[in-house]
């Protein structure tokens, strides 16, 4: 029975539920950045370059069986070896999106906790001040 009560405590401890919280959102939120990636930024990126889809860039690295279509899903399905090289390109800036809006996020935060005020010292406990005061008048 105290291995359960030492894993309750452990489990509904702030920084565990916070944890849980945190993974939570960032899934909610990794799937966000995946569309800013993939409907918004790698099609402006994509034209820029020439290229609508990146995820359409590959390298077939083996035959391909007849009749197989020449996309990348079909030639997957076919088991197929291909370097699927613009999906890494997708997947890349991806990443770097997320980098820099966490590196954002944390900027933040820190300077917000910078600019708290720092904390009132506390009151100085009246045994003390009674022997500052013996002091002072021995040095008298």
């Amino acid at each position: 029975m105290g291995m359960m009560q030492e894993f309750k405590d452990f489990a509904v401890k702030g920084n565990v539920m916070d944890l849980a919280v945190g993974v939570i959102i960032g899934a909610a939120f990794g799937k966000i950045v995946d569309s800013v990636v993939a409907d918004l930024i790698m099609p402006v990126v994509g034209a820029l370059f020439g290229k609508l889809d990146f995820s359409s860039l590959f390298v077939v690295l083996g035959t391909p069986p007849a009749g197989t279509a020449m996309t990348l899903d079909a030639l997957k399905k076919a088991g197929v070896p291909v370097f699927a090289y613009g999906n890494f390109i997708t997947v890349a800036v991806n990443f770097a999106i997320l980098a820099f809006i966490i590196f954002m996020m944390v900027k933040q935060i820190n300077r917000l906790k910078k600019a708290a005020p720092p904390p009132a010292p506390a009151p100085t406990a009246e045994d003390i001040l009674l022997l500052r005061e013996i002091r002072d008048n021995l040095k008298k």
